[in-house]
C-alpha cells in the first residue's frame, strides 16, 4: 500500500506540469472568428492576449499579405489605443473587378494603450474582397511588452497539421455558398387575401327604416280617411239643415 501515494503524487506533478506547459501555447494571437467565405468582405477581431505576468502589452503590429491583398481595409477605433494604417505598393498589380490594383495596405499598427497581466484586447477590422484563389490568409504579427520585448507571431501553418511554436494568425477561406449576394428581401407590401379567406360582409336590410316609413304611410292613409269623414258629415249636417220642415 505504502506505493500508491507515490504513484498518486508522480501522477499529480505529471498533470500539473503538462497543463503548465498547455497554457501558454494557446496563449498566442488568432483571427476570430477565424474562417470567411472566398470572393466576399468581412469583419474580424485579431484578439490578442497577455502572457507575461511582469509587463503590459503596448504594441501590436498586423502584416496583411502583398500576394492577395485586400481593397478594402477598415479599423475600428479601439478606447485608448492610437491605430496607423499604412499602404504600399505591391511587388506585382494584382486583378481584380475593381480593375488592377497597384497599392494596398500592408501593415496595420495599434500603440498607446496597455493590455495589462491576465487580459486580453480585440482589434477589429473590415476588409475585402477576399481573394478566391487561396484557401487562407496568413497576418504575420508583432507583440512588443512594456519591457521591451518583442514576440513575433509569425509562423505559417505545418504541412501536417501540427500547431508551430508561434504561429500566426490565420484566417481560412471557404468556397461562397450557392446564392450569395442574393439575399431575398420580403415585400413590404402585404399580399392581398383570397376572395374564400376572407368572411362575405352580410346584405343588412334597413329593417327600422322600412318599418318607420310603414308606419308613417298608415298613419297618413287614417289621417285622409278621418278627413274624408269629417268632411262628409259637414256634408250631410249642411244637407239636413237646407230640407224643408
Amino acid at each position: 500500500m505504502p506505493t500508491f501515494p507515490r504513484t498518486a503524487g508522480v501522477l499529480a506533478a505529471a498533470t500539473a506540469l503538462s497543463l503548465g506547459l498547455a497554457v501558454p501555447a494557446l496563449a498566442h494571437v488568432t483571427v476570430n472568428p477565424g474562417t470567411a467565405e472566398q470572393g466576399g468582405f468581412t469583419k474580424v477581431a485579431f484578439r490578442v492576449p497577455n502572457e507575461r505576468d511582469d509587463a503590459s502589452t503596448t504594441k501590436i503590429e498586423v502584416s496583411f499579405p502583398v500576394d492577395h491583398p485586400l481593397a478594402f481595409v477598415s479599423v475600428k477605433p479601439v478606447p485608448g489605443w492610437e491605430v496607423k494604417v499604412t499602404e504600399g505598393k505591391l511587388p506585382k498589380p494584382v486583378k481584380t473587378e475593381y480593375g488592377d490594383l497597384t497599392e494596398a495596405v500592408t501593415k496595420v499598427v495599434w500603440s498607446g494603450g496597455q493590455i495589462k497581466p491576465g487580459q486580453f484586447q480585440e482589434f477589429e477590422v473590415s476588409m475585402g474582397q477576399l481573394p478566391t484563389d487561396t484557401d487562407r490568409l496568413v497576418f504575420p504579427t508583432s507583440q512588443t511588452y512594456s519591457g521591451g520585448e518583442v514576440v513575433k507571431w509569425a509562423d505559417e501553418p505545418t504541412a501536417d497539421g501540427t500547431e508551430p511554436e508561434r504561429p500566426a494568425p490565420l484566417l481560412k477561406l471557404t468556397p461562397a455558398t450557392a446564392g450569395d449576394g442574393h439575399h431575398g428581401t420580403a415585400s413590404s407590401a402585404p399580399s392581398a387575401p383570397a376572395a374564400s379567406s376572407a368572411p362575405a360582409t352580410p346584405s343588412v336590410t334597413p329593417v327600422a327604416a322600412s318599418a318607420s316609413a310603414a308606419d308613417g304611410t298608415a298613419r297618413l292613409l287614417g289621417g285622409a280617411g278621418l278627413v274624408v269623414g269629417a268632411i262628409g258629415l259637414v256634408v250631410g249636417f249642411l244637407g239636413l239643415r237646407r230640407r224643408p220642415s
